[in-house]
């Protein structure tokens, strides 16, 4: 079955007594049982819920798992998973990966006992170097977070197989329309939901899909065990919105790709960071192992001719907020906003700077994007 097919009819034929088309919501906290020890198959909303179910069939469809567990917040889905992990554990990561992610692992885990090692993956050399005998779990962010970095995952996931590690990979710029990193032997996939799957800027939500048996029925254990599952209403939000994903990230990267484009000839744009540019240095890996090149962009702009208040502030069409995968284009400066809980140091050494601009192109007609963004490029007054 096509994705575009399972993203509309997967998992949403729930209701029997009525057939609706469209999933029912049950916002129920717990469900009765028929006698002791005999239910229907739930019995509290935090284990299980039909709607939330629903969902998790239908984001493990697109990814080809074999089960999903869907979250409160991309972040909640981030947490479950490190509580595989005890103190002494070792775990190897990109230097480049998502602010909010980098400040969970080197904030907060570290603090239990765990240590990272944050490393350039688009060096294989350098992962190889970063493994310990300790070294239970390697997490993947590809294309990376704001700079489209891209890593290599057969070549890095083999490494990790050899040595018995678990991989896991965070898909959410690419969703699984453009990349599916089960081809390429991952242990688990991981989304924010809050972005392209859902698409619409109004939920928050992340989604943990699984390649193995054991390891969804650990996994399962601690999302129940931490109550950090997706609500009924929030999993309904995002199984309507995922319905039209295809349409979405196909509009989204013609978006991204002429913006980028247009970007990149401007003579106040020092650089431009998108996969599907042909001077991406990566774009033979991006051939490989990428269906699509998605929405997201960044680039650096000159400051000393445009300064970067008066650029963000002449914008119309482009709203100055984190997040991203909406249908609406977002602008965000990951200095000061999205990254900036890593600090100074971690940020330079990220490649990141404080001329770094962040773009989730929408779906709006891109004609009216360049006007925009030309409009608010004209330099000093």
């Amino acid at each position: 079955m096509d994705i575009r097919t399972k993203s509309v009819h997967t998992g949403v034929y729930k209701d029997n007594s009525y057939n609706s088309v469209t999933t029912p919501i049950y916002p129920t906290s717990t469900f009765y049982f028929d006698a002791l020890g005999k239910n229907k198959g739930y019995d509290y909303t935090r284990s299980g819920n039909p709607t939330r179910t629903a969902l998790e069939e239908n984001i493990a469809s697109l990814e080809g798992g074999i089960g999903c567990s869907v979250t409160a917040t991309g972040m909640a889905a981030v947490t479950a998973i490190l509580f595989l992990l005890k103190p002494g554990d070792h775990v190897v990561t990109g230097d480049d990966i998502y602010g909010g992610t980098y400040r969970l692992f080197d904030q907060v885990f570290t603090k239990m006992g765990v240590s990272f090692s944050f490393v350039c993956m688009r060096n294989l050399a350098e992962v190889k170097k970063a493994i310990r005998p300790e070294t239970k779990l390697m997490w993947i962010e590809t294309p990376s977070n704001p700079l489209l970095n891209i890593v290599d995952l057969g070549a890095v996931i083999k490494v990790a197989k050899e040595k018995g590690i678990v991989t896991v990979v965070d898909n959410t710029f690419m969703s699984p329309y453009f990349q599916r990193p089960f081809e390429f032997g991952a242990d688990m996939v991981m989304h924010s939901t809050t972005k392209y799957i859902n698409g619409h800027s109004d939920v928050v939500g992340g989604a943990i899909i699984y390649n193995g048996k054991e390891i969804e029925e650990r996994m399962r254990f601690f999302i129940n065990a931490l109550g950090v599952a997706e609500s009924p209403f929030d999993a309904w939000l995002v199984l309507r919105g995922v319905k039209t994903l295809a349409q979405r990230m196909e509009a989204h990267q013609a978006n991204a790709l002429a913006i980028a484009r247009y970007l990149e000839q401007h003579k106040y744009i020092k650089r431009v960071y998108y996969p599907g540019l042909t001077s991406h240095p990566q774009r033979r890996l991006v051939k490989k192992q990428m269906k699509g090149c998605g929405g997201m962009l960044s680039f650096e702009l000159n400051t000393a001719k445009v300064p970067l208040n008066q650029f963000l502030g002449k914008l119309k069409y482009f709203s100055l907020a984190e997040s991203l995968g909406g249908v609406e284009s977002l602008i965000e400066h990951p200095w000061s906003m999205s990254h900036a809980s890593m600090g100074k140091g971690a940020l330079q050494a990220s490649g990141i700077t404080e001329e770094t601009i962040r773009v989730s192109a929408g779906i709006e007609h891109v004609r009216d994007l360049i006007a925009d963004l030309d409009h608010a490029l004209k330099g000093k007054a």
